[in-house]
């Protein structure tokens, strides 16, 4: 029972009624052959009290493994039961130095050390230690330690000798890195050309030296985009003196995409700060609450913006009032959306922006016109004066290429001051189109009514 789509409710109250039985064979029956993400999820799914008990029932090997694909919250209720030695020798040392690094980060102050200490194997704790050192948002503490390098200056039979030791502390062997005298990356091997490779050919002859790599101070955002680039499932970590120091998985690059997309998402969404529905009320009110005050700001300012102008003559113009509001923050937020989105693959670079903003201009007015034609004629068959159709419509227009630029302009200018441009898709942009909508409507209107 290996298949993901086995896990549904009726399998869920199976589980649940075994444990109510306290049946430990068939639920250890049930759970043993599968996959660690298949048992995370049901553990995500069950009562706290009854995670905690199906969590005991799972190998020790198997147990470390699942917990790293819990929900967090989870993670850390089933880690609070355990003691130190419990963490050090059954979730540790079963885990690679990057996960094993990221449990020790959301452990309390005060258990972090003592757990460190508790770890048998010497060198997967000063592993942890040297990962630890890392701040976590870049190469250094992405990455993991365990990893296949030879010398350069080995024979293809030492090498296979020498792989056959490194391979026992390596779960899953991605590439095969060759280094020199002193530990500097110099190239890749092909196990495939190593194997077909007569024993005493050395393997700086058969290396590969075309080798792409990150420095480990690199940020994360840009060893995904690395990865993305050039279409790698690992790619080597170096320092400054290009010594070999790790390695990252796609998996790893793949969680960090994950959290920057949950994140722009929020704060596009006007929530500030790293947020999930578990949280507090006042965690939840603290995160939302700035925004909305911006936005209410920009409702006061809107209003005054409304009172500058005299419309009691002309009372019809504050029948399209949400028209040219709405379309002037949906027409920002898009073009914005584009700016961010390549700002974040890096397909905008500084000697484009002119041409995204020549474009985002023929965008613009091409909608503007389709948009500021339909909303003239279906004023006029709604019988409004031929003077507010032309005043509507023109001022339509005006907000729509305003918008453009202005979401294009916003999020560059943000990029360049190192300020999050995800900001200029969210309620930023929409308060201040709507103010400067409402402006450029009200003197289009005077000037023509």
């Amino acid at each position: 029972m290996s298949n993901n789509n086995e896990i549904n409710s009726n399998f869920l109250k199976q589980i649940s009624d075994l444990i109510s039985e306290y049946s430990n064979k068939n639920i250890q029956k049930l759970i043993e052959d599968l996959h660690v993400a298949d048992i995370a999820e049901i553990i995500n799914n069950l009562s706290v009290k009854e995670a905690n008990y199906l969590y005991q029932l799972i190998d020790e090997e198997k147990s470390a493994l699942v917990l790293m694909e819990l929900e967090e919250e989870i993670r850390e209720h089933l880690l609070s039961n355990l003691s130190s030695k419990e963490i050090a020798t059954e979730v540790i040392e079963n885990l690679e130095s990057d996960d094993a690094t990221d449990v020790i980060l959301e452990l309390p102050q005060e258990l972090k050390e003592e757990v460190l200490s508790l770890i048998e194997d010497d060198v997967h704790a000063s592993d942890i230690t040297d990962l630890l050192n890392y701040p976590e948002d870049t190469a250094g503490g992405l990455m993991a330690k365990e990893l296949i390098k030879v010398n350069e200056n080995w024979s293809t039979l030492q090498c296979l000798k020498e792989m056959r030791k490194q391979a026992s502390s390596v779960k899953k062997v991605h590439t095969i890195y060759v280094v020199d005298d002193n530990n500097k990356l110099t190239g890749t091997l092909s196990l495939r050309r190593l194997l077909i490779t007569e024993s005493k050919i050395f393997i700086k002859e058969i290396a590969n030296t075309e080798i792409i790599s990150v420095h480990v101070n690199e940020d994360n955002a840009s060893v995904a985009n690395i990865m993305n680039k050039y279409d790698l499932i690992v790619i080597p970590v170096v320092n400054e003196e290009n010594i070999l120091v790790g390695r990252i998985t796609i998996d790893d690059v793949m969680d960090v995409v994950k959290d920057e997309a949950e994140k722009d998402y929020q704060m596009a969404s006007g929530i500030t700060e790293d947020v999930e529905s578990s949280d507090s009320i006042w965690h939840l009110t603290r995160a939302r609450l700035p925004w909305l005050l911006i936005g209410l700001a920009g409702g006061l300012l809107g209003a005054k913006v409304i009172g500058l102008f005299d419309i009691e003559e002309n009372i019809q113009l504050a029948f399209f009032i949400p028209l040219i509001a709405a379309m002037g923050g949906n027409v920002g937020v898009q073009s914005a959306a584009i700016v961010v989105q390549g700002l974040a693959n890096e397909s905008i670079k500084l000697n484009t922006i002119f041409s995204k903003l020549t474009k985002e201009l023929g965008v613009a007015l091409l909608n503007g016109l389709i948009c500021s034609l339909i909303i003239f004629g279906s004023t006029i068959v709604l019988q409004y004066s031929i003077q507010l159709s032309i005043t509507v419509s023109i001022s339509l227009l005006s907000v729509i290429v305003f918008a453009a630029l202005f979401g294009t302009f916003i999020p560059l200018t943000l990029e360049k001051y190192k300020i999050d441009p995800a900001l200029a898709t969210g309620p930023f942009i929409t308060t201040i189109n709507d103010i400067l909508g409402l402006y450029i409507y009200f003197l289009i209107g005077q000037s023509i009514l």
